[in-house]
């Protein structure tokens, strides 16, 4: 009895906040994937738009268009992963930014006419970036509140949008010194937005960076259905991200290759490593077993090589990558859509061809 009025409770609240999220957006829409399950298996982040930009005003709306959401559609995708993030979507006082908002409800509302799913992903907060020192997020429990406000006030916003369109992505590649920071965390934020969405599909990643490799220390709601895991893979990094300016990698100038030794004329040991199909498949096995384990579809989120530096090595590893999603049976979505540097098309939206058509297997 108990959990039949906490069934009915929740369903009155998640009623209520659909009624309002009608009645704010004005008319009546219907939305592309309704009743369907949210399934993914070929996509690429709509990056550098809505998350880890300077761009404003004028500049950002034109950056990222509904022309290129048919174009993405055009190519054969079926979603895009677009990441938010904290300072451009709200200000200080968590009160939205209304300019913000409107770009994501335009891009949500051209991919459902296209015909395209999204994953919303918020990238990073205030509190936590991926790649800074300090992250206040895991010792300050009001961020912790805060980061559940923000994804109250997210998914109020887009509750209206069918379960089958949109899935949530809490937060971009944790890093926590312990993992179970993030593990009590996710626990907490996936309690809070199923009060209200119980149905919502949920993309969960392991600390880290959403590394393959820390998988065996992610605790995963049990009995949850609607659930993809998901992990990130630039491996090898020296690799995927040779002279990245962000990076120990910004002044290296050794010859790397792939597949074989990864480093021609380097003497250290790590250049002396050989990377191959085998290998990549080896370094994906914790995620390939816990979703197997756990009955869970499985999702690479961000995969890619900055820059043209090293042209055939680079294609062949995307080759590989490719070839073990599919045997594996991973969703996948390639980092990113439009930038000179990771993208499938410059910022003059000049194509990478040999690139594209070995993420979408075509000849």
């Amino acid at each position: 009895m108990r959990r039949f009025l906490l069934y009915v409770s929740m369903a009155t609240i998640a009623s209520l906040i659909f009624i309002s999220w009608k009645s704010r957006m004005g008319e009546k829409q219907s939305y592309a994937f309704a009743g369907e399950s949210f399934k993914i298996f070929k996509g690429t982040n709509v990056a550098h738009w809505l998350s880890q930009s300077q761009r404003r005003g004028e500049e950002r709306a034109a950056f990222f268009t509904e022309k290129d959401v048919k174009y993405i559609d055009s190519l054969g995708f079926d979603h895009i992963r677009l990441p938010i993030d904290e300072e451009q979507m709200w200000d200080v006082t968590g009160k939205r930014n209304e300019d913000a908002f409107a770009l994501m409800k335009n891009c949500l509302d051209w991919c459902s006419k296209a015909g395209l799913r999204v994953v919303v992903d918020l990238h990073i907060l205030r509190s936590h970036h991926f790649n800074e020192g300090t992250k206040p997020l895991w010792t300050v429990p009001a961020e912790q509140d805060k980061f559940i406000a923000l994804w109250k006030d997210l998914s109020s916003f887009l509750i209206g949008y069918p379960n089958g369109m949109v899935a949530y992505e809490p937060m971009n590649e944790p890093v926590a010194d312990d993992p179970e920071q993030w593990n009590n965390l996710l626990a907490r934020l996936i309690d809070s937005i199923r009060v209200t969405e119980p149905a919502r599909v949920l993309v969960l990643g392991s600390n880290r960076w959403q590394s393959a490799a820390t998988f065996d220390t992610f605790r995963v709601p049990e009995n949850d259905p609607n659930l993809i895991l998901s992990y990130h893979f630039y491996e090898p990094f020296i690799l995927t991200h040779y002279k990245a300016g962000w990076t120990k990698l910004k002044d290296f100038t050794g010859k790397v290759n792939y597949p074989g030794q990864i480093v021609l004329d380097g003497n250290l040991p790590e250049h002396k490593k050989v990377y191959n199909i085998d290998s990549l498949e080896y370094m994906m096995r914790k995620p390939f077993a816990l979703a197997k384990k756990m009955k869970l579809p499985l999702y690479c989120g961000e995969f890619g090589i900055f820059m043209e530096y090293f042209p055939e090595a680079k294609l062949a590893w995307y080759r590989d990558m490719i070839t073990l999603f599919e045997k594996h049976g991973v969703a996948y979505a390639n980092w990113n859509y439009k930038s000179g540097a990771f993208g499938i098309v410059d910022d003059k939206n000049v194509p990478f061809k040999e690139v594209t058509k070995i993420l979408l297997r075509k000849k």
